[in-house]
């Protein structure tokens, strides 16, 4: 391996490194992100004569900037998705569309509102993405338990029913956008072989940490219903599902029109946009200014936008550079083929480290083949959304998700890990038993 290949995986070691601890260190990921990719890059250009040389000098500028602009056009395809997403789901909960989810699982009984609170934020998480729906619930959440002791194991139970909800979803989870826009798993595939087992990581979960919770809550915990919108019931349901609507039709839309699934999301935003244009004409010109889509992009997170740009980038650095192939083909070797063992060690190391680079580095390691366990919707490509998805949710810091929640709740590192990482370990297992027993007897 040359010298510059060497420094180039020492710098995304390194990168890596102060994005997994960035609660210790307290340097934003997206930052650390976009260095890690402008470095990669630099000394990648600095050694061009090393990794191309089959070009000649005079066209290796030329070639290496096709290469670049090749790996952002796949990377913008994944970015405009996430931020339309995003943006959509800001519209609905900013003008009391998610009213509905505070009054749905409202009760006096401590484990049936845990059990409610498991199914909503699970099915949620798959239209939405696990990200927002954490918020929403938590925010949920505090209006119905005011015992922070009890409220944390909701919260626990939020992080694993999000994650587990997102990966049998195409939309789900950004891990599951990732490998659906790249075409290696299809929205029949994931819905019919994954859902069974996402669903059993999370009800397994659940069963074991309803023993943590025992009688009903005082008569005074009720749920508020306070006016957030200017907009009457009939608005704010248009708007709702308009939101959500549109975020199902996504992928129908991508199968109906061949097109790229952000051109979809696009198509949603669009609409939902005009109509809340339109709802808004008619409401006081504070409310008006307030809530307009306009100023709705504002509250967009853009640093996790910059930080997945800098990541999937940083990516494309090592699969050009041959680093991906080699390590896949090393997986491949120790564990002779098993991609059961392969997939759930990864699912094992999104749990440490972000799943994201986990994911875009898997995509480049794996050449996608025609037929086989590796095919479009093959044993490893599934087996890997759900790892990458539900593995996350061992540590608080794993997914995206835990570490919203983790700032929300002031959840420890110490105590998600004695408390809980024992029980989201036992339902990632039972999922991937189930799968097995889905591939073996029924698939």
């Amino acid at each position: 391996m040359p010298t510059l290949a060497i420094a180039i995986v020492i710098v995304f070691i390194v990168g890596y490194f102060f994005i997994a601890f960035e609660s210790v260190t307290k340097v934003n990921k997206a930052a650390i992100a976009l260095l890690m990719c402008v470095f990669c890059w630099t000394l990648l250009m600095m050694g061009k004569g090393a990794f191309y040389p089959d070009i000649a000098a005079d066209g290796l500028l030329g070639h290496i900037s096709e290469i670049i602009e090749h790996h952002l056009g796949d990377a913008a395809g994944t970015l405009f998705f996430l931020m339309g997403a995003m943006t959509i789901v800001e519209i609905v909960d900013s003008n009391g569309g998610f009213n509905f989810v505070r009054d749905a699982i409202k009760t006096r009984s401590k484990r049936k509102l845990m059990w409610r609170v498991a199914f909503m934020t699970f099915f949620l998480s798959a239209i939405l993405d696990n990200l927002t729906t954490s918020i929403v619930m938590i925010m949920v959440l505090r209006k119905l338990v005011k015992n922070h002791s009890e409220r944390l194991i909701y919260a626990a139970l939020i992080v694993i029913a999000a994650n587990s909800g997102g990966a049998f979803s195409p939309i789900g989870d950004v891990t599951t956008i990732m490998l659906w826009i790249k075409g290696v798993i299809t929205t029949q595939g994931v819905l019919t072989e994954i859902f069974i087992p996402s669903l059993v990581s999370m009800i397994v979960p659940a069963f074991i940490l309803q023993y943590s919770l025992k009688g009903k809550f005082d008569k005074s915990q009720n749920l508020p219903k306070a006016e957030v919108t200017q907009f009457t019931k009939v608005q704010r349901d248009i708007i709702f599902w308009l939101g959500v609507g549109g975020l199902v039709f996504v992928p129908i839309f991508k199968t109906l029109t061949h097109l790229p699934p952000f051109m979809g999301i696009l198509l949603v935003l669009g609409v939902l946009w005009t109509v809340t244009e339109i709802f808004h004409h008619k409401t006081a010109e504070d409310d008006t200014m307030a809530k307009r889509v306009s100023d709705l992009l504002s509250r967009i997170d853009l640093s996790t936008i910059m930080f997945f740009l800098g990541i999937l980038m940083a990516v494309a650095v090592l699969q050009e550079i041959g680093v991906l192939a080699a390590l896949g083909e090393g997986l491949n070797t120790v564990f002779n083929g098993n991609h059961y063992l392969v997939t759930g060690i990864i699912g094992v190391l999104s749990s440490i480290v972000d799943n994201v680079p986990l994911v875009a580095g898997c995509m480049g390691m794996y050449p996608v083949q025609p037929t086989g366990d590796m095919a479009v919707d093959g044993i490893f490509w599934q087996l890997l959304a759900y790892c990458a998805g539900v593995g996350g949710s061992m540590l608080i810091i794993g997914s995206a998700a835990g570490v919203v929640v983790m700032g929300l709740e002031k959840i420890t590192f110490g105590w998600y890990m004695k408390k809980i990482t024992w029980i989201a370990f036992v339902g990632y297992l039972a999922g991937i038993i189930c799968y097995w027993l889905e591939k073996t007897f029924i698939f």
